[in-house]
C-alpha cells in the first residue's frame, strides 16, 4: 500500500470514528486504526476515548491504543480505569481490556494505579494484573517482598517526576 493510499485510509477511519452514527462502524474504525499502528492516531484515539459513549467502541479504542503501544495513551487509559472503578457497577471485562492495554504499553506510571488489583477477589483480574506487572517490571515480586514491610504497592511503584 502506497503512502497516499494509507493516508487516505487513515483519514477515512478517523472521520468514521468521530462522525459515524453506527456504533459498529466506529468500533471497526477504532480496531482498524490499532491494526495500522499509526502513531499519529494516538492523540485522536485518546480524544475519542474521552468523548465516546458506547461501551463496545470504548473497548475497541482501548484495545487499539494498547496495540499501537505509545505511552502517550497511558494516562487517558488510567482515567478510564478510574471512571470504571467509580461507577456503580464496574465492568470486569472493561477492567481486563484496560489491563491488557497497559501491559502492551509497558509504562511504569500504570503500576501505582493497578497495584490494588493484585489482591483482587476476582482471579481473572488478579492474574492479568500479575501479567501486567511481569511485563512492565519483571523483578516486581522481589521489589515488593523487599519493600513491602515498610510501604504499600502504590508507594513502591510511585513514579517521581
Amino acid at each position: 500500500m502506497t503512502w497516499h493510499e494509507q493516508n487516505g485510509k487513515f483519514n477515512s477511519l478517523i472521520k468514521q470514528l468521530f462522525h459515524d452514527s453506527d456504533w459498529q462502524k466506529r468500533a471497526d474504525a477504532a480496531r482498524e486504526l490499532g491494526i495500522m499502528k499509526e502513531g499519529r492516531s494516538v492523540n485522536l484515539l485518546c480524544r475519542a476515548l474521552r468523548s465516546e459513549e458506547d461501551h463496545l467502541v470504548i473497548n475497541r479504542i482501548i484495545e487499539s491504543l494498547g496495540r499501537i503501544g505509545d505511552g502517550r495513551a497511558t494516562l487517558r487509559i488510567i482515567e478510564k480505569l478510574k471512571d470504571e472503578l467509580n461507577s456503580s457497577e464496574p465492568d470486569k471485562f472493561r477492567i481486563i481490556y484496560i489491563l491488557e492495554a497497559l501491559k502492551k504499553l509497558k509504562d511504569k506510571r500504570a503500576l501505582v494505579y493497578i497495584g490494588s488489583f493484585l489482591d483482587s477477589s476476582d482471579t481473572d483480574i488478579q492474574n492479568v494484573t500479575k501479567e501486567v506487572f511481569d511485563s512492565i517490571e519483571p523483578d516486581w515480586k522481589e521489589i515488593v517482598k523487599k519493600e513491602r514491610r515498610e510501604k504499600s504497592i502504590q508507594e513502591i511503584f510511585k513514579i517521581k517526576f
